[in-house]
């Protein structure tokens, strides 16, 4: 799979353009804030419908206009499939090669991207909402239907976290939301611990491959619920029993929704006490394992879109990504680009930004 060119109108610093890209490298130099990074929230919207940056959607449209537009045409199967997404001041539109979808999940699996910014150097030492969110976002992409059980799963957690406020709250009330949460909850921890099961199989490789059989990585899924137990059981059992702590709270707070990652090197914890360039080798293993385990689940190579992270990363580390990367389209954001990355790199374009312009 590649992507073969892109379309954007009035989003964020451009007016229009309309890019054609190589199959295997595209390069994009420029200061900062020059709108290079736009380019790759313009190709991951395709993906997922929405921005790997904070803040709403309309804010993606150029200051003073009233919409903004991204379409992207990839080759998959060797076919087309083109994305287009439209984004007013209250509303957003998605068409897939021109016919319109209503849900989100319709769009995932169509267009694989893998995003890795600096960012993505936090998953590791930052909070475990981090964590959560690099399992959903990949599980959502692999498998749909996860998205759905996610989706449902937020909306009964919303429900139940405001009967949490109300005073005088029938008991039957929270009897229907709870069971939303069993119900929901149970699919998207026994997906997440089958992905993380498989994350950890491939990280651990790529992880003692960076760092020549020196370190040792594992990811463990850390949840509420023992592997062995009855994930449903426990699950319902535990919200009934916190449910007057919950209230006093006001939240919910047992459940999928609090779990998180555990990753460790050579036995230990180094969220707490790894050194920076553990954490960032770490953070490496598990971006390329994302790409590796999404060919092992569809068949298809993703798109990995490296923004502004090369500068992150040590000759060696840089030299190690970009030799594992010779099958995947790589688009790539920087102030510049060192001679010996440039050496490495197969040939491909280069686009110089200024000013949401090509120079």
């Amino acid at each position: 799979m590649f992507i073969k060119e892109i379309e954007l109108k009035n989003f964020r610093n451009y007016e229009e353009i309309k890019l054609s890209f190589h199959e295997k490298i595209n390069i994009f130099i420029g200061n900062n804030a020059q709108g290079k990074t736009n380019i790759l929230e313009g190709i991951y919207i395709s993906s997922f419908g929405r921005s790997f940056r904070s803040g709403k959607d309309n804010q993606m449209i150029k200051f003073g206009e009233k919409f903004c537009k991204a379409k992207v045409t990839a080759i998959r199967d060797e076919e087309d499939i083109s994305v287009e997404i439209v984004i007013g001041e209250k509303e957003k539109g998605v068409k897939i090669n021109g016919a319109k979808i209503q849900k989100t999940a319709e769009l995932l699996e169509n267009v694989l991207v893998v995003i890795f910014s600096p960012e993505d150097l936090k998953i590791i030492k930052e909070g475990p909402e981090k964590r959560r969110s690099f399992m959903d976002r990949e599980l959502s992409q692999i498998s749909p239907s996860y998205y759905v059980d996610f989706s449902s799963y937020r909306r009964a957690l919303m429900q139940r976290n405001a009967l949490l406020k109300e005073r005088n709250a029938a008991q039957s009330d929270f009897d229907v939301w709870n069971m939303g949460l069993v119900e929901h909850g149970t699919k998207i921890i026994r997906k997440r611990r089958n992905f993380i099961e498989k994350l950890n199989r491939i990280s651990r490789e790529i992880h003692n491959s960076i760092t020549k059989e020196k370190e040792f990585l594992e990811v463990i899924y850390d949840s509420f619920v023992a592997d062995e137990e009855d994930i449903k059981a426990i699950f319902l059992s535990k919200l009934e029993q916190n449910q007057k702590k919950d209230i006093f709270k006001g939240n919910t707070e047992t459940g999928p929704h609090r779990d998180d990652l555990e990753i460790r090197v050579n036995g230990i914890d180094i969220r707490k006490y790894g050194s920076q360039g553990q954490q960032r080798t770490a953070a490496l293993s598990l971006k390329l394992a994302e790409l590796e385990l999404i060919k092992e689940e569809t068949g298809e190579e993703a798109i990995l879109l490296l923004d502004d992270v090369l500068s992150e990363l040590d000759s060696e580390r840089q030299s190690y990504l970009i030799n594992a990367l010779k099958d995947t389209q790589l688009f790539i954001t920087a102030t510049e680009i060192s001679e010996h990355v440039k050496e490495k790199l197969p040939k491909g374009y280069l686009f110089k930004i200024r000013n949401g312009k090509l120079e």
